[in-house]
């Protein structure tokens, strides 16, 4: 495969099966004939994370509505997950990356630089991947205010 950084609109999603809190498994094959909204962010309980997280919660029946499955991952354990599901009211399914090879399929895991500190971390990243398991759109270096509505106008073009 190419470098996943390069991954385009038209390509094959990479395939996945990973842990989700709640103790299930959620593979991407078994969602196939269904549009999916795949957020990658970088960790549970920080404040944008928390925001995008509850944003894609609220709207989750109108995806539903849409013929779209919404699902979130971190690199965060499935206990985690659900302690931070369990704080804020979640209803979007999160998934535990806990290694990070699902992250570099997508090519969102990348060396990041904050205060002059280098480290690897998860780039707020979505992929709107549609029914034929084909991504139809991607969004990186997210921005919280106003993602969620964009995503749902996208997947709502994508079904219409």
């Amino acid at each position: 495969m190419s470098d996943p950084s390069e991954l385009a609109a038209g390509d094959a999603a990479p395939a996945f099966t990973l842990p989700r809190d709640g103790g299930d498994l959620v593979s991407l094959s078994d969602l196939q004939g269904q549009a999916v909204v795949l957020f990658f962010y970088p960790r549970d309980d920080t404040p944008g994370c928390t925001k995008e997280s509850i944003g894609f919660s609220e709207k989750l029946q109108d995806f539903a509505d849409a013929g779209a499955v919404v699902l979130g991952l971190s690199r965060d354990t499935v206990a985690k997950h659900e302690k931070f599901v369990a704080k804020h009211g979640l209803t979007t399914p999160l998934l535990s990356a806990a290694d990070t090879q699902t992250c570099e399929d997508y090519g969102v895991w990348v060396e990041k630089n904050m205060y002059g500190r280098k480290s690897m971390g998860i780039e707020r990243s979505t992929f709107l991947i549609d029914s034929n398991g084909k991504i139809a759109r991607i969004w990186r270096k997210v921005k919280v205010p106003g993602h969620v509505d964009e995503v749902f106008e996208a997947v709502q073009a994508l079904t219409v």
